[in-house]
């Protein structure tokens, strides 16, 4: 293979970095099944986000859950916000592959959109 062969595949592989494939519920949901998730193609550097709210006003507890992309300095922390009239406890929770904020795997669903993202690199090499 020559130099000019390998530096057109390496530059195929540069298009996955920037096309992650997240679920964003939405709406935030008080139940992980009430989440109307839909796959969203993150910015570049962002990641995949599960998060998971706790509000409590004396017997009364509300939980939220949200999916989207986030930067990196909202991933992985817990905290206190305030929505609805309640403080709510969340905890972030990020992920670095295609769709790995659902609940369903979708390997399969993956290479298909890893393989649509090098679709204009390999136009290219076949031009």
């Amino acid at each position: 293979m020559s130099r000019s062969q390998l530096v057109i595949v390496l530059l195929c592989c540069l298009p996955l970095a920037a096309c992650l494939h997240c679920y964003t519920c939405l709406f935030p949901a008080i139940s992980p099944l009430d989440c109307f998730k839909f796959p969203q193609e993150c910015p570049a550097g962002q990641r995949c986000l599960s998060s998971v709210a706790i509000g409590r006003r004396g017997s009364l507890q509300v939980t939220m859950y949200e999916k989207s992309c986030a930067i990196p300095s909202q991933c992985d922390v817990s905290g206190q916000k305030y929505a609805s009239g309640l403080y709510f406890n969340y905890t972030n929770i990020c992920c670095d592959t295609d769709l790995c904020n659902g609940a369903v795997s979708v390997a399969a669903l993956s290479w298909w959109r890893a393989a649509l993202c090098l679709l204009p690199a390999l136009t290219l090499l076949l031009a």
